[in-house]
């Protein structure tokens, strides 16, 4: 599929899940658990079997999802009412309640802002090289200055068979790798790859669209992120 075609596939698939898919947490949110980013952890959110629903049944523990499809890390559109599409501003005003935050982000910044083609100024201001600074590490920074251990996750990869984001992969890759070493400066702080998640071949951890995850692909999803929780609480 030609890149600009790609991009209005994918622009197309996000308002309809803009549509759908929004804001799923309490007013005054309590809870040992946040979840926020964008289109990665929302989806199947209407069915209640998004990766934020899945955490909620296995650490039987209430979690509270903020994250929004089509949101960014970097997002300065002045839009009313549409302060969830900047996932920083997911972040509610009681976050020093919370013992974990899950977040993901990035991806649109990359895919809607450069179409993951002469990404490096945009990739710099996501994360630096060394995973100092950027959008990400500022917001991670926030989040553990309030006392939270945070995780932030990856993105899945295309199984190979004509996604729309086959072409995204190298600075998927490159992200990760600042990711980790962002994880790596501080031990409150959770990388977790999803590179390895889907089998090549394997159209069954992604939606119809070949880009969000399936039913399937949020469960497995939630279950790394469950595991490393429970993993990384579990005594010495």
């Amino acid at each position: 599929m030609p890149q600009f075609l790609s991009r209005l596939f994918y622009i197309f698939c996000a308002m309809l899940a803009l549509s759908g898919c929004g804001e799923r947490a309490p007013q005054n949110p309590k809870s040992g658990v946040l979840v926020m980013g964008d289109s990665l952890m929302a989806w199947n959110g209407t069915s209640q079997r998004a990766v934020s629903d899945v955490m909620e049944k296995r650490l039987q523990v209430e979690v509270t999802d903020r994250s929004v499809s089509a949101a960014r890390m970097i997002y300065r559109l002045p839009v009313s009412g549409a302060a969830g599409l900047s996932i920083p501003k997911q972040m509610p005003k009681g976050a020093g309640d919370w013992d974990w935050v899950v977040l993901n982000g990035g991806g649109n910044d990359l895919w809607l802002g450069c179409g993951c083609t002469a990404c490096r100024r945009k990739m710099d201001r996501l994360a630096s090289g060394d995973g100092s600074s950027g959008a990400i590490p500022d917001l991670v920074t926030r989040l553990r200055n309030k006392g939270a251990k945070v995780i932030y996750t990856g993105y899945l990869r295309s199984p190979g068979l004509g996604s729309p984001i086959e072409y995204c992969k190298d600075e998927g890759e490159e992200l990760d790798r600042r990711a980790a070493r962002m994880a790596a400066r501080d031990d409150g702080v959770y990388f977790l790859s999803l590179a390895d998640l889907v089998p090549h071949g394997d159209r069954s951890y992604h939606a119809f669209d070949m880009i969000h995850p399936s039913v399937k692909g949020s469960d497995a999803i939630a279950t790394r992120i469950v595991d490393l929780i429970t993993g990384a609480t579990q005594p010495e």
